[in-house]
Protein backbone atom coordinates (compact mmCIF):
# COMPACT_ATOMS: atom_id res chain seq x y z
CA UNK A 1 0.00 0.00 0.00
CA UNK A 2 1.31 3.42 -0.99
CA UNK A 3 1.74 5.82 1.93
CA UNK A 4 3.02 8.77 -0.04
CA UNK A 5 1.14 11.72 1.40
CA UNK A 6 -0.94 13.95 -0.83
CA UNK A 7 -0.15 17.66 -0.90
CA UNK A 8 -3.10 18.32 1.42
CA UNK A 9 -2.01 15.67 3.90
CA UNK A 10 1.58 16.89 3.87
CA UNK A 11 0.40 20.46 4.42
CA UNK A 12 -1.73 19.46 7.43
CA UNK A 13 1.17 17.51 8.91
CA UNK A 14 3.68 20.33 8.55
CA UNK A 15 1.28 23.12 9.52
CA UNK A 16 0.06 21.46 12.71
CA UNK A 17 3.56 20.55 13.91
CA UNK A 18 4.97 24.03 13.35
CA UNK A 19 1.93 25.60 15.00
CA UNK A 20 2.16 23.25 17.99
CA UNK A 21 5.86 24.01 18.47
CA UNK A 22 5.28 27.76 18.42
CA UNK A 23 1.91 28.03 20.17
CA UNK A 24 1.76 25.06 22.54
CA UNK A 25 5.43 24.45 23.26
CA UNK A 26 5.88 27.57 25.45
CA UNK A 27 2.76 26.64 27.45
CA UNK A 28 3.69 23.04 28.23
CA UNK A 29 5.01 23.56 31.75
CA UNK A 30 1.95 25.55 32.81
CA UNK A 31 -0.46 23.10 31.18
CA UNK A 32 1.05 20.12 32.97
CA UNK A 33 1.88 21.70 36.33
CA UNK A 34 -1.49 23.37 36.77
CA UNK A 35 -3.67 20.96 34.77
CA UNK A 36 -4.51 24.10 32.80
CA UNK A 37 -6.62 24.20 29.67
CA UNK A 38 -5.84 27.22 27.45
CA UNK A 39 -9.23 28.92 26.99
CA UNK A 40 -8.40 30.14 23.47
CA UNK A 41 -7.15 26.73 22.27
CA UNK A 42 -10.07 25.93 19.98
CA UNK A 43 -10.19 29.43 18.56
CA UNK A 44 -6.52 29.10 17.60
CA UNK A 45 -7.18 25.66 16.06
CA UNK A 46 -9.93 27.26 13.99
CA UNK A 47 -7.59 29.98 12.79
CA UNK A 48 -5.32 27.42 11.13
CA UNK A 49 -8.34 25.54 9.76
CA UNK A 50 -8.00 22.15 11.44
CA UNK A 51 -11.26 21.81 13.40
CA UNK A 52 -13.32 20.60 10.45
CA UNK A 53 -10.86 18.41 8.55
CA UNK A 54 -13.43 15.66 7.83
CA UNK A 55 -16.45 18.01 7.70
CA UNK A 56 -18.04 19.06 4.39
CA UNK A 57 -17.11 22.47 3.05
CA UNK A 58 -20.73 23.68 3.20
CA UNK A 59 -20.45 23.58 7.01
CA UNK A 60 -17.09 25.33 6.96
CA UNK A 61 -14.90 22.23 6.95
CA UNK A 62 -12.14 21.01 4.65
CA UNK A 63 -13.86 17.87 3.36
CA UNK A 64 -10.67 15.89 4.02
CA UNK A 65 -10.11 12.26 4.93
CA UNK A 66 -9.37 10.23 8.05
CA UNK A 67 -5.62 10.14 7.42
CA UNK A 68 -5.49 13.95 7.42
CA UNK A 69 -7.30 13.97 10.77
CA UNK A 70 -4.96 11.30 12.16
CA UNK A 71 -1.89 13.26 11.06
CA UNK A 72 -3.21 16.38 12.79
CA UNK A 73 -3.66 14.51 16.09
CA UNK A 74 -0.24 12.88 15.67
CA UNK A 75 1.65 16.10 15.09
CA UNK A 76 -0.13 18.00 17.87
CA UNK A 77 0.52 15.11 20.27
CA UNK A 78 4.26 15.31 19.64
CA UNK A 79 4.21 18.62 21.51
CA UNK A 80 1.12 18.40 23.69
CA UNK A 81 -0.57 14.96 23.93
CA UNK A 82 -3.28 16.28 26.25
CA UNK A 83 -4.48 18.93 23.82
CA UNK A 84 -4.07 16.49 20.94
CA UNK A 85 -6.58 14.25 22.69
CA UNK A 86 -8.90 17.16 23.45
CA UNK A 87 -8.72 18.25 19.81
CA UNK A 88 -9.43 14.71 18.55
CA UNK A 89 -12.41 14.37 20.87
CA UNK A 90 -13.97 17.60 19.64
CA UNK A 91 -13.28 17.15 15.93
CA UNK A 92 -13.76 13.40 15.61
CA UNK A 93 -15.68 11.81 18.47
CA UNK A 94 -18.26 14.58 18.56
CA UNK A 95 -18.26 16.53 15.29
CA UNK A 96 -17.55 13.68 12.90
CA UNK A 97 -20.27 11.52 14.45
CA UNK A 98 -22.77 14.36 14.12
CA UNK A 99 -21.65 14.95 10.55
CA UNK A 100 -22.12 11.30 9.59
CA UNK A 101 -25.33 10.54 11.45
CA UNK A 102 -27.39 13.62 12.28
CA UNK A 103 -30.20 15.24 10.29
CA UNK A 104 -29.43 18.07 7.93
CA UNK A 105 -31.09 20.51 10.32
CA UNK A 106 -28.86 19.42 13.22
CA UNK A 107 -25.73 19.59 11.09
CA UNK A 108 -26.59 23.09 9.95
CA UNK A 109 -27.32 24.11 13.55
CA UNK A 110 -24.22 22.75 15.26
CA UNK A 111 -21.35 22.09 12.86
CA UNK A 112 -20.49 25.62 11.63
CA UNK A 113 -20.01 26.98 15.16
CA UNK A 114 -17.94 23.92 16.13
CA UNK A 115 -15.74 24.26 13.05
CA UNK A 116 -15.24 27.91 13.99
CA UNK A 117 -14.13 26.98 17.52
CA UNK A 118 -17.08 28.84 19.04
CA UNK A 119 -18.55 25.67 20.56
CA UNK A 120 -16.59 22.79 22.15
CA UNK A 121 -17.72 19.20 21.65
CA UNK A 122 -17.59 16.01 23.73
CA UNK A 123 -18.86 12.42 23.55
CA UNK A 124 -20.97 11.05 26.40
CA UNK A 125 -20.83 7.25 26.28
CA UNK A 126 -18.82 5.86 29.22
CA UNK A 127 -20.54 5.56 32.61
CA UNK A 128 -19.37 4.71 36.14
CA UNK A 129 -20.48 1.09 35.63
CA UNK A 130 -20.29 0.89 31.83
CA UNK A 131 -16.76 1.18 30.48
CA UNK A 132 -15.66 -1.77 28.36
CA UNK A 133 -19.30 -2.91 28.43
CA UNK A 134 -20.47 0.24 26.69
CA UNK A 135 -23.79 -1.29 25.69
CA UNK A 136 -24.55 -1.80 29.39
CA UNK A 137 -25.11 1.92 29.92
CA UNK A 138 -27.89 2.92 32.34
CA UNK A 139 -28.63 6.52 31.37
CA UNK A 140 -32.32 6.62 30.47
CA UNK A 141 -34.21 8.80 27.99
CA UNK A 142 -38.01 8.97 28.08
CA UNK A 143 -40.10 10.70 25.40
CA UNK A 144 -42.51 13.28 26.83
CA UNK A 145 -44.29 15.25 24.17
CA UNK A 146 -41.82 17.21 22.10
CA UNK A 147 -38.93 16.44 24.45
CA UNK A 148 -36.86 13.58 25.79
CA UNK A 149 -36.05 13.58 29.50
CA UNK A 150 -32.62 12.14 30.34
CA UNK A 151 -31.48 10.77 33.69
CA UNK A 152 -28.08 9.24 34.40
CA UNK A 153 -24.35 9.84 34.79
CA UNK A 154 -21.44 9.82 32.36
CA UNK A 155 -17.86 9.32 33.56
CA UNK A 156 -14.33 9.94 32.19
CA UNK A 157 -15.68 12.35 29.59
CA UNK A 158 -12.88 14.16 27.75
CA UNK A 159 -13.78 17.86 27.32
CA UNK A 160 -16.73 17.32 29.67
CA UNK A 161 -15.95 20.25 31.99
CA UNK A 162 -15.67 22.73 29.09
CA UNK A 163 -18.03 21.25 26.48
CA UNK A 164 -20.88 23.25 24.97
CA UNK A 165 -22.24 20.36 22.87
CA UNK A 166 -22.28 16.72 23.97
CA UNK A 167 -23.27 13.71 21.88
CA UNK A 168 -24.97 11.55 24.53
CA UNK A 169 -26.12 7.93 24.42
CA UNK A 170 -29.06 6.77 26.51
CA UNK A 171 -31.48 3.83 26.73
CA UNK A 172 -34.87 4.62 25.22
CA UNK A 173 -36.02 1.00 25.48
CA UNK A 174 -34.01 -0.70 28.26
CA UNK A 175 -35.73 -4.07 27.72
CA UNK A 176 -34.13 -4.34 24.28
CA UNK A 177 -30.57 -3.93 25.56
CA UNK A 178 -28.18 -2.65 22.90
CA UNK A 179 -31.11 -2.40 20.46
CA UNK A 180 -32.79 0.12 22.75
CA UNK A 181 -30.07 2.81 22.72
CA UNK A 182 -30.54 6.26 21.17
CA UNK A 183 -28.18 9.17 20.57
CA UNK A 184 -28.91 12.82 21.41
CA UNK A 185 -27.22 16.19 21.07
CA UNK A 186 -27.24 17.91 24.47
CA UNK A 187 -26.27 21.53 25.05
CA UNK A 188 -24.77 22.64 28.33
CA UNK A 189 -27.61 25.15 28.83
CA UNK A 190 -30.33 22.48 28.73
CA UNK A 191 -32.26 22.27 32.05
CA UNK A 192 -31.13 19.33 34.17
CA UNK A 193 -27.57 19.06 32.80
CA UNK A 194 -24.51 19.73 34.94
CA UNK A 195 -20.83 18.94 35.27
CA UNK A 196 -20.58 17.36 38.71
CA UNK A 197 -16.79 17.35 38.93
CA UNK A 198 -13.52 17.62 37.05
CA UNK A 199 -11.34 14.53 37.43
CA UNK A 200 -7.69 14.66 38.53
CA UNK A 201 -5.36 12.57 36.36
CA UNK A 202 -1.69 11.64 36.59
CA UNK A 203 -1.24 12.22 32.86
CA UNK A 204 -2.93 14.06 30.01
CA UNK A 205 -3.10 17.05 32.31
CA UNK A 206 -4.58 20.05 30.57
CA UNK A 207 -7.18 17.91 28.83
CA UNK A 208 -10.32 18.52 30.93
CA UNK A 209 -11.99 15.25 31.95
CA UNK A 210 -15.16 15.12 33.97
CA UNK A 211 -18.27 13.46 35.30
CA UNK A 212 -21.55 14.62 33.76
CA UNK A 213 -24.95 14.31 35.42
CA UNK A 214 -28.39 14.39 33.82
CA UNK A 215 -31.25 14.99 36.26
CA UNK A 216 -34.52 15.28 34.34
CA UNK A 217 -32.50 16.89 31.57
CA UNK A 218 -34.82 18.17 28.87
CA UNK A 219 -33.67 17.59 25.30
CA UNK A 220 -35.74 18.69 22.27
CA UNK A 221 -37.05 15.71 20.31
CA UNK A 222 -35.44 17.07 17.14
CA UNK A 223 -32.03 16.60 18.80
CA UNK A 224 -32.35 12.85 18.39
CA UNK A 225 -29.44 11.71 16.18
CA UNK A 226 -30.57 9.08 13.71
CA UNK A 227 -33.57 6.95 14.64
CA UNK A 228 -34.88 6.11 18.08
CA UNK A 229 -33.43 2.82 19.38
CA UNK A 230 -30.85 2.85 16.57
CA UNK A 231 -28.11 4.59 18.54
CA UNK A 232 -25.96 1.48 18.50
CA UNK A 233 -25.48 2.10 14.77
CA UNK A 234 -24.16 5.57 15.57
CA UNK A 235 -21.80 4.08 18.18
CA UNK A 236 -20.40 1.24 16.10
CA UNK A 237 -20.13 3.22 12.87
CA UNK A 238 -17.91 5.74 14.65
CA UNK A 239 -15.71 3.45 16.75
CA UNK A 240 -13.43 2.36 13.91
CA UNK A 241 -12.71 5.95 12.89
CA UNK A 242 -12.31 6.99 16.54
CA UNK A 243 -9.68 4.32 17.13
CA UNK A 244 -7.70 5.30 14.05
CA UNK A 245 -7.71 9.02 14.79
CA UNK A 246 -6.83 8.63 18.47
CA UNK A 247 -4.05 6.18 17.55
CA UNK A 248 -2.40 9.24 16.04
CA UNK A 249 -1.86 10.50 19.59
CA UNK A 250 0.19 7.43 20.43
CA UNK A 251 2.21 7.79 17.23
CA UNK A 252 3.04 11.39 18.10
CA UNK A 253 4.23 10.54 21.61
CA UNK A 254 6.38 7.64 20.43
CA UNK A 255 7.92 9.81 17.71
CA UNK A 256 8.75 12.62 20.12
CA UNK A 257 10.14 10.27 22.80
CA UNK A 258 12.47 8.79 20.21
CA UNK A 259 13.59 12.27 19.11
CA UNK A 260 14.32 13.27 22.70
CA UNK A 261 16.27 10.04 23.26
CA UNK A 262 18.43 10.41 20.16
CA UNK A 263 19.33 13.98 21.08
CA UNK A 264 20.04 13.21 24.73
CA UNK A 265 22.09 10.07 24.04
CA UNK A 266 24.37 11.98 21.67
CA UNK A 267 24.86 14.88 24.12
CA UNK A 268 25.12 12.87 27.36
CA UNK A 269 28.59 11.55 28.12
CA UNK A 270 29.61 8.78 30.52
CA UNK A 271 33.00 7.12 30.81
CA UNK A 272 34.41 9.75 28.47
CA UNK A 273 32.08 9.23 25.49
CA UNK A 274 28.47 9.80 24.40
CA UNK A 275 26.12 7.12 25.67
CA UNK A 276 24.84 6.78 22.07
CA UNK A 277 28.06 4.89 21.36
CA UNK A 278 27.14 2.17 23.89
CA UNK A 279 25.61 -0.93 22.34
CA UNK A 280 22.82 -1.20 24.93
CA UNK A 281 21.65 2.32 24.13
CA UNK A 282 21.96 1.65 20.40
CA UNK A 283 19.76 -1.41 20.79
CA UNK A 284 17.12 0.63 22.58
CA UNK A 285 17.14 3.34 19.93
CA UNK A 286 16.92 0.81 17.09
CA UNK A 287 14.01 -1.04 18.70
CA UNK A 288 12.21 2.22 19.51
CA UNK A 289 12.51 3.33 15.89
CA UNK A 290 11.42 -0.03 14.44
CA UNK A 291 8.32 -0.27 16.62
CA UNK A 292 7.33 3.34 16.03
CA UNK A 293 7.60 3.01 12.25
CA UNK A 294 5.69 -0.29 12.28
CA UNK A 295 2.90 1.33 14.32
CA UNK A 296 2.70 4.22 11.86
CA UNK A 297 2.34 1.92 8.87
CA UNK A 298 -0.44 -0.07 10.56
CA UNK A 299 -2.39 3.03 11.59
CA UNK A 300 -1.93 4.75 8.23
CA UNK A 301 -3.13 1.60 6.46
CA UNK A 302 -6.25 1.54 8.62
CA UNK A 303 -6.84 5.21 7.77
CA UNK A 304 -6.61 4.50 4.05
CA UNK A 305 -9.04 1.59 4.32
CA UNK A 306 -11.38 3.89 6.27
CA UNK A 307 -11.43 6.29 3.33
CA UNK A 308 -13.00 3.53 1.23
CA UNK A 309 -15.28 2.29 4.02
CA UNK A 310 -16.59 5.51 5.59
CA UNK A 311 -19.32 3.82 7.60
CA UNK A 312 -17.07 1.18 9.11
CA UNK A 313 -19.26 -1.28 10.95
CA UNK A 314 -19.17 -4.68 12.50
CA UNK A 315 -17.35 -7.52 10.84
CA UNK A 316 -15.27 -5.52 8.36
CA UNK A 317 -11.59 -5.42 7.49
CA UNK A 318 -11.64 -1.87 8.81
CA UNK A 319 -12.83 -3.01 12.25
CA UNK A 320 -9.91 -5.43 12.50
CA UNK A 321 -7.33 -2.95 11.27
CA UNK A 322 -8.61 -0.09 13.46
CA UNK A 323 -8.53 -2.20 16.62
CA UNK A 324 -5.11 -3.63 15.76
CA UNK A 325 -3.79 -0.18 14.90
CA UNK A 326 -4.64 1.51 18.17
CA UNK A 327 -3.70 -1.63 20.13
CA UNK A 328 -0.20 -1.72 18.67
CA UNK A 329 0.29 2.05 18.57
CA UNK A 330 -0.79 2.54 22.20
CA UNK A 331 1.38 -0.25 23.57
CA UNK A 332 4.27 0.88 21.39
CA UNK A 333 4.00 4.43 22.74
CA UNK A 334 3.95 3.23 26.34
CA UNK A 335 7.00 1.03 25.74
CA UNK A 336 8.94 3.65 23.74
CA UNK A 337 8.29 6.35 26.36
CA UNK A 338 9.39 3.96 29.10
CA UNK A 339 12.63 3.27 27.22
CA UNK A 340 13.12 7.01 26.76
CA UNK A 341 12.93 7.58 30.51
CA UNK A 342 15.45 4.77 31.01
CA UNK A 343 17.84 6.32 28.49
CA UNK A 344 17.59 9.66 30.27
CA UNK A 345 18.32 7.98 33.60
CA UNK A 346 17.76 10.10 36.69
CA UNK A 347 17.05 13.15 34.56
CA UNK A 348 14.23 11.29 32.85
CA UNK A 349 12.49 10.90 36.20
CA UNK A 350 12.72 14.59 36.99
CA UNK A 351 9.89 16.94 36.12
CA UNK A 352 12.28 19.38 34.45
CA UNK A 353 12.73 16.97 31.54
CA UNK A 354 9.71 16.60 29.18
CA UNK A 355 10.22 12.90 28.53
CA UNK A 356 8.58 11.98 31.84
CA UNK A 357 5.39 13.76 30.75
CA UNK A 358 5.18 11.64 27.61
CA UNK A 359 5.65 8.58 29.82
CA UNK A 360 2.70 9.60 32.01
CA UNK A 361 0.52 10.62 29.08
CA UNK A 362 1.06 7.54 26.92
CA UNK A 363 -0.61 5.05 29.25
CA UNK A 364 -4.08 6.51 28.79
CA UNK A 365 -4.39 5.26 25.21
CA UNK A 366 -4.12 1.69 26.48
CA UNK A 367 -7.26 2.40 28.50
CA UNK A 368 -9.38 4.97 26.67
CA UNK A 369 -11.32 4.28 23.43
CA UNK A 370 -11.48 0.62 24.45
CA UNK A 371 -8.82 -1.10 26.55
CA UNK A 372 -6.00 -3.15 25.04
CA UNK A 373 -7.80 -6.26 26.28
CA UNK A 374 -11.01 -5.35 24.42
CA UNK A 375 -9.04 -4.49 21.27
CA UNK A 376 -7.44 -7.93 21.31
CA UNK A 377 -10.87 -9.55 21.59
CA UNK A 378 -12.08 -7.54 18.60
CA UNK A 379 -9.10 -8.53 16.45
CA UNK A 380 -9.45 -12.20 17.41
CA UNK A 381 -13.19 -12.10 16.69
CA UNK A 382 -12.59 -10.73 13.21
CA UNK A 383 -9.80 -13.22 12.50
CA UNK A 384 -12.01 -16.19 13.36
CA UNK A 385 -15.38 -14.88 12.09
CA UNK A 386 -15.29 -16.50 8.65
CA UNK A 387 -13.97 -19.81 9.95
CA UNK A 388 -16.74 -20.02 12.57
CA UNK A 389 -19.30 -19.22 9.83
CA UNK A 390 -17.96 -22.02 7.63
CA UNK A 391 -17.99 -24.42 10.53
CA UNK A 392 -21.61 -23.65 11.44
CA UNK A 393 -22.75 -24.11 7.81
CA UNK A 394 -21.38 -27.66 7.52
Amino acid sequence: MDFQFTDEQRMIKETVYKWAVNELGPLQEKIDDEDWFPPDFFKKCAEIGILGITIDEKYGGLGGDVLMQTLAVEQMSRICPALGMTYGTHSNLCMNNIHRNASEALKEKYLPSMVAGEKIGALGLTEPNAGSDAMGLRTRAVRKGDKYVLNGTKMFITNGPVADVILVYAKTDPERGAKGISAFIVEKEFPGYKVSRKLRKCGMRGSPTGELVFEDCEVPAENLVGEENKGVNVVTSGLDIERIVLAGGSLGMAHQALDYSIRYSVEREQFGRPIASFQMIQQKLADMYARTEAAKLLVYKAAQVARNSPRGGKGTELTKLAAAGILFAAETATWVCDQAVQIHGGYGYCLEFPVQKLWRDAKLYEIGAGTSEIRRLIVARELTREEFARKSSR
